[in-house]
């Protein structure tokens, strides 16, 4: 038995498993994917990670796994299938294995909501990005497009608007749902303009992004395009054991403590405002101090 289970080698796992192994604990981490470290390899560019010149998202995610395989953190490569609590945590694995641990931290992620068009695989990373605040010094002083109406895509096209020559905001309703202030602030700006009313219906470029075709017919010219339509953590597997907002994330302040005894989240499943590399390694070590200090003090003896 392990003394704590990580699930998801993003920032958060690795860096919740680095932590633990540090303080002398016996842990393990699980991931699905192959060589995984989570939605960090969407990354064309980091650019905003201290202390690491520019580099891209694939290359700063094999530097936190080395560094995690150099302390000699197990990881193990299977899909976790079920989660049973007893008095410990039992992970069920499709392989037919089971992982049993004191404590259990969750960094499965989120994956960013797709708008299902033409051309959306095909230019991932090519002009087109789920995240402003990881991408968008790429565009500066270019034509840009965000899609979206609520917190978060007002919060990117702002950003944007500081960067950028032009940022179309396209949203398919009339009104949009996030903070009014933000809308009035947007509207003065010159160089953001709304398209309301409209979806994009495709994608369309020679090797990378140039141009979007809106259901309208109209089509707009830009060579970066933001989808901020919301994303959808993985939170299903310990749906029972905890408690989630109305958006399906797990409630968790910065400790990653969560309803149930022994139970930590971290990284993009949790409740926060920003959801940024930096954010996810801060609440995988966040996460593992709760637990070192779960089975120190409070585990069963």
């Amino acid at each position: 038995m392990y003394e704590a289970v990580v699930i998801g080698s993003g920032p958060a796992g690795l860096n919740a498993a680095l932590y633990l192994k540090r303080a002398g604990k016996n842990v393990i981490v699980i991931e699905k994917e192959y060589e995984g470290t989570g939605q960090i390899v969407q990354s064309i560019c980091v650019e905003n990670y201290l202390g690491f010149q520019p580099l891209s998202g694939e290359e700063l995610g094999e530097r936190f796994r080395r560094h995690v395989l150099s302390e000699y953190v197990p990881i193990l490569e299977d899909e976790v299938t079920e989660i049973i609590h007893k008095d410990t945590w039992h992970v069920i694995l499709l392989s037919g294995k089971t992982v049993e641990a004191e404590t259990l931290i969750y960094a499965a992620g989120a994956s960013p909501r797709k708008l299902g068009i033409s051309g959306e695989e095909t230019y991932q990373g090519k002009g087109m990005s789920y995240c402003a605040y990881c991408d968008g010094s790429l565009y500066k002083g270019k034509d840009t497009a965000v899609i979206g109406g609520g917190d978060t895509a007002l919060d990117d096209a702002m950003y944007l608007s500081e960067l950028c020559r032009k940022v179309y905001l396209i949203h398919r309703r009339a009104e949009f749902k996030g903070n009014e202030a933000a809308v009035e602030i947007l509207k003065k700006k010159e160089n953001v303009e709304f398209i309301l009313e409209t979806s994009v219906r495709e994608i369309k470029g020679q090797k990378r992004l140039e141009e979007i075709l809106l259901d309208n017919g109209k089509k707009i010219s830009v060579t970066g395009l933001f989808v901020a339509i919301g994303s959808l953590p993985a939170a299903d597997l310990i749906e029972k054991y905890v408690q989630r907002d109305e958006n399906g994330y797990v409630i968790a302040g910065e400790d990653g403590l969560t309803s149930s005894s022994g139970l930590f989240v971290a990284g993009d499943v949790r409740t926060k405002k920003l959801r940024q590399v930096i954010t996810a390694v801060s609440d995988g070590a966040n996460a593992a101090a709760s637990a070192i200090h779960y089975l120190k003090f409070c585990r069963k003896r």
